[in-house]
């Protein structure tokens, strides 16, 4: 999967999310990298995808005018999982939506708890 169509997957992902949390996201860009690099990833975790930011059941009333918070999308920890692609549809799909949740305040413990960790 080329870098053109793994944006087109994370671009249907973001259209099947229910209208309230597309709604929901102010201030936020996604963007699709091939790895993290040693800055985004320190520990080497091999990370298929990073919220970066502060989430929204941290921020006060003061928080306007703020830089955008940033969704990474891995490409190549994604490829190297080694699924047929409806699985890596899936997968991607999965990245987004719990990164997503990082930004809405949710937690790894409670995405583990769920099954989206």
């Amino acid at each position: 999967m080329n870098h053109r169509e793994f944006e087109i997957v994370i671009q249907d992902a973001m259209e099947q999310l229910p209208q309230w949390v597309r709604e929901a996201l102010h201030n936020i860009e996604i963007v699709v990298a091939e790895e993290a690099d040693e800055h985004l990833d320190p520990e080497g975790q091999d990370l298929l995808g990073l919220y970066l930011g502060l989430p929204l059941t941290e921020r006060d009333a003061n928080h306007a005018g703020e830089v955008p918070d940033v969704i990474y999308i891995f490409r190549q920890p994604h490829l190297e999982l080694g699924l047929p692609p409806d699985e890596l549809r899936e997968e991607i799909a999965k990245t987004l939506i719990h990164e997503i949740a990082h930004y809405f305040g949710i937690d790894d413990d409670h995405l583990d708890r769920i099954g989206w960790g």
